[in-house]
C-alpha cells in the first residue's frame, strides 16, 4: 500500500508542540503533504526541517509566518517542482510537486494550499485569480500521462454534505456557488476524482476536516470538509481506505489519510 496523508498544520511549530510528529511516526505513511507551514525553512529546528527517515522539501512564503507548503517522502522523488510559475502565488508558497518513477508507472504527488477568501474582498478576488490560473494547470497535469494526487487544503466545501451549516454559508467564502461550480468542473469536465467521496459517498459529520476557532465548533463538530486528495482516475480507482483523524487536535484542521494499492 501507498499511504498518503495531508494536513494543514496552521503553523508547523505549533503542530509539533501538540504532538503531530509523534503521531506521524506511528502512521507508517509513505508521503505526507503539509500546508500552512507559517515559517521559513531556515528558521526551523533540524527535527522539523529534516525529520529523520524523511526526504523533506519546503516551498515557503516570502512573508514570514504566512502560508507555505511541504512534502515529506520516505523515498526520494526523482524530481521536485516548486511553484506554479506565477509570481503572485509562488511568493505565497502554495504549490509543491514530487515526481516519482514507480513500477506501476509515473506518479506525481502535490501539496496544495489554495487561498482563502474569508478575510476580505481583496483576498476573495485573489482566490478567484488563483482558481482561474489553476484550472488549466489541472487539465495539463491530467493530460501529462502520469497518475497524480493533489493533496491539500482546497478551502472549498463542494456539496451541502461537506459542511454542517450549509444553508447559512451559501454567501460565504468556501461555499460560494462559483467556488463549488469550479470544483464540479474539475470532477465532471476534467475527470478528476474526489478520493474521499469515492470511498465514502454518503458520510456527513465524520467527513469534516476543519473547524472554526470561534465558539464551540470543534466540541459540537460544526465543521467543513476543506481538505481533499483529488486524483487521476487510475490511482483513484486503487484507493482502498480513507480516514479523518480526530482523536488528537494538532491544528484547526484534521489529517486526512488515504491508502492506495500502489507499489
Amino acid at each position: 500500500m501507498l499511504r498518503v496523508i495531508t494536513l494543514n498544520l496552521n503553523g508547523i511549530r505549533s503542530a509539533a508542540s501538540k504532538g503531530f510528529y509523534e503521531w506521524l511516526a506511528r502512521q507508517q505513511a509513505d508521503i505526507v503533504c503539509l500546508q500552512e507551514i507559517k515559517a521559513h525553512e531556515a528558521d526551523l529546528a533540524p527535527a522539523l526541517r529534516a525529520p529523520e527517515g524523511w526526504h523533506a522539501r519546503f516551498h515557503c512564503a516570502e512573508k514570514k509566518g504566512y502560508s507555505g507548503v511541504a512534502i515529506l517522502s520516505r523515498t526520494p522523488p526523482d524530481e521536485w517542482r516548486v511553484g506554479l510559475g506565477c509570481t503572485e502565488f509562488d511568493a505565497e508558497g502554495r504549490y509543491l510537486q514530487a515526481d516519482y518513477a514507480t513500477p506501476e508507472g509515473p506518479l506525481s504527488v502535490i501539496s496544495l494550499y489554495l487561498p482563502s477568501g474569508s478575510s476580505s474582498e481583496e483576498r476573495q478576488a485573489a482566490k478567484f485569480r488563483f482558481m482561474d490560473r489553476f484550472l488549466p494547470h489541472m487539465a495539463t497535469l491530467r493530460a501529462g500521462g502520469r497518475e497524480v494526487i493533489v493533496c491539500g487544503d482546497w478551502n472549498i466545501a463542494h456539496r451541502a454534505v461537506d459542511l454542517k451549516n450549509w444553508r447559512s454559508n451559501q454567501k460565504n467564502s468556501g461555499f460560494l456557488p462559483e467556488e463549488r461550480a469550479w470544483l464540479s468542473r474539475l470532477f465532471d469536465e476534467q475527470g478528476w476524482v474526489d478520493v474521499y467521496r469515492r470511498l465514502e459517498p454518503d458520510t456527513t459529520d465524520a467527513c469534516y476536516t476543519w473547524w472554526s476557532n470561534r465558539g464551540q465548533a470543534w466540541a459540537k463538530n460544526v465543521g467543513w470538509r476543506l481538505d481533499y486528495q483529488i486524483a487521476t482516475s487510475g490511482i483513484a480507482a486503487r484507493a482502498k481506505r480513507t480516514a479523518v483523524y480526530k482523536d488528537q487536535r494538532f491544528s484547526d484542521h484534521a489529517p486526512l489519510t488515504v491508502d492506495y494499492e500502489w507499489v
